[in-house]
């Protein structure tokens, strides 16, 4: 039996039921693979759902608010996906009148999407026969061809294309591509696959000569950096509190934060001697640590060490750098997850 053939078949038997799944809708499916880009489908469901309730349509997206968009993906991490979706969302708006590109060469110039995406939009909305390349073809593909190419290369990915270009099913490209990612996240998962029950058991490379925890290949690591950030939460008698937008490129973009120290190298700080300096309008009652062992929070390449402080006055003083709000407000505004998590564990009074 044919590649594709026992893998559709395969998929008929186990495949997820995903709303996704259920339309050719490019919105939905676009929307879809933005939020499973980095994020597990039991977390980016809900996303999901809730992105489609708010704006049930890419014009709704693209006439909300960018903070109401920062906020709504609040938690998912890797926020650059979400200004991308809403700046994507503008130019199919406002320049492709509200219309998808209907074909992968097209999709791949919409910011945001790259060639997994554009794939998968393009096979499962409009039928092309162009196979989506992810973590999990490579690892399917590698275990049952034995390829032992380096899997962090330009070059081992073009192969692992027309790999997969080559076993596309021509009459459903769209079942072909879904079957494939469900096959990697159910059957063939990067721990412990389920080998005995895998209709390509008497055909899998990896597993006939030893290799299923060693395939896929890859010898480039990423170098998380270590940093040290320590926020000021003032507080004063009305329960007002200063916040900023960070606006750098640089890790949580556009999302919002507290006053911050911040540097990649641990030392001691003197926050008396901080306040004094960049605050020095601002009369200050009391400093407490908030917490003494850092809250840790782990991204791509970064590795954080946070502390909190909470900054006690009488009445916060305009300062042209924050905008004061009431905390009461606070859950307007998008933070980092590490951040909102905070702000909801503690008591201010």
């Amino acid at each position: 039996m044919l590649f594709h053939n026992k893998l559709i078949t395969w998929y008929l038997q186990n495949k997820r039921h995903l709303p996704w799944r259920e339309t050719k809708n490019p919105y939905a499916i676009w929307l879809s693979e933005i939020i499973l880009q980095q994020t597990r489908v039991a977390q980016g469901l809900p996303y999901f759902e809730a992105f489609l309730t708010n704006y049930p349509t890419v014009q709704d997206l693209a006439n909300a608010h960018e903070d109401e968009v920062m906020r709504l993906w609040q938690g998912l991490g890797y926020y650059s996906r979400a200004r991308n979706l809403h700046f994507t969302a503008k130019t199919i708006t406002h320049e492709l009148n509200g219309v998808f590109p209907n074909n992968y060469k097209d999709l791949l110039k919409l910011k945001g999407v790259g060639e997994y995406t554009a794939a998968a939009i393009a096979s499962i909305a409009y039928g092309e026969i162009v196979p989506v390349v992810d973590g999990n073809v490579f690892r399917v593909l590698s275990r049952i061809y034995g390829i032992t190419s380096d899997i962090s290369t330009a070059t081992t990915k073009k192969e692992f294309q027309a790999k997969a270009q080559e076993l596309i099913s021509h009459e459903q490209p769209a079942t072909f591509n879904q079957a494939i990612m469900d096959f990697g996240a159910i059957q063939c998962t990067p721990k412990s696959p389920q080998c005995p029950q895998c209709p390509f058991i008497q055909d899998c490379v990896a597993y006939n000569t030893n290799q299923v925890d060693k395939l896929p290949v890859k010898l480039a690591k990423t170098k998380v950096k270590k940093r040290y950030l320590d926020f000021l939460i003032f507080v004063d008698n009305d329960q007002n509190t200063y916040i900023q937008q960070r606006t750098k490129k640089d890790i949580w973009q556009k999302l919002y934060q507290f006053p911050l120290i911040d540097r990649f190298e641990q030392s001691d700080i003197n926050v008396q001697q901080i306040l004094t300096e960049d605050f020095k309008n601002q009369p200050v009652k009391d400093i407490v640590q908030l917490n003494t062992d850092y809250v840790i929070h782990i991204l791509s390449h970064q590795k954080l060490h946070i502390h909190f402080w909470m900054i006690k006055c009488e009445k916060l003083a305009r300062n042209e750098n924050y905008e004061i709000v009431s905390w009461s407000q606070l859950n307007k505004f998008g933070f980092p997850i590490v951040i909102h998590n905070f702000i909801n564990s503690i008591n201010t009074k």
